[in-house]
């Protein structure tokens, strides 16, 4: 499941990359057009990479900077642009993400309740059958078992045949008459 799965998630992700593609165009085309655009929402991000950007790359090289020259407007609004479309791409991709967890875990959480419910099931039903068996074990101690009833029988018939075969006892005398 987990290698079938993999490729479904990466066509996932390119299909989400290409849907989200036309928003981030055209984000972009009004972030040029749009001077209020470009200079509140493009300017700032773009100036504050940039300057990260080029702290990161002397230290790394082993110079200390003090400042950094800023872009200049049309480049800070050409990479705030850049910027602002890979973030719509990259909330859009994460926003499919939360979903799909949101519906793995009701999908679990389904799963989960069906389980208890069909455990809960099974409970009651060996609950049901254990006081099927106790009234049956009642009724078994109740009547005799056959063997003993057996075992009667061929008492009486032994008794029957050893009358049977004695004499009759004789009548008993009368006394005299006085």
């Amino acid at each position: 499941m987990v290698v079938g799965a993999f490729p479904m998630a990466k066509l996932l992700y390119l299909g989400i990359r290409q849907v989200s593609k036309p928003l981030a165009n055209r984000i972009k085309e009004a972030a040029r057009r749009s001077e209020f655009f470009k200079t509140y929402i493009c300017l700032p991000p773009a100036q504050l990479y940039h300057w990260a950007e080029m702290r990161t790359k002397m230290r790394l090289m082993g110079f200390s900077m003090q400042a950094v020259k800023p872009l200049n407007e049309n480049a800070a609004a050409e990479l705030g642009a850049e910027l602002l479309g890979e973030a719509t791409i990259f909330m859009v991709a994460c926003g499919c993400l939360v979903l799909e967890y949101w519906r793995h875990q009701a999908q679990q959480r389904r799963k989960e309740t069906d389980r208890h419910a069909a455990w809960s099931t099974m409970r009651d039903e060996v609950d049901h059958l254990a006081l099927a068996l106790e009234a049956l074990q009642d009724r078994v101690q109740a009547t005799p078992l056959q063997s003993a009833v057996d075992e009667l029988r061929a008492q009486m018939q032994e008794v029957r045949a050893q009358l049977c075969t004695r004499d009759p006892p004789a009548a008993p005398e009368a006394p005299p008459k006085e």
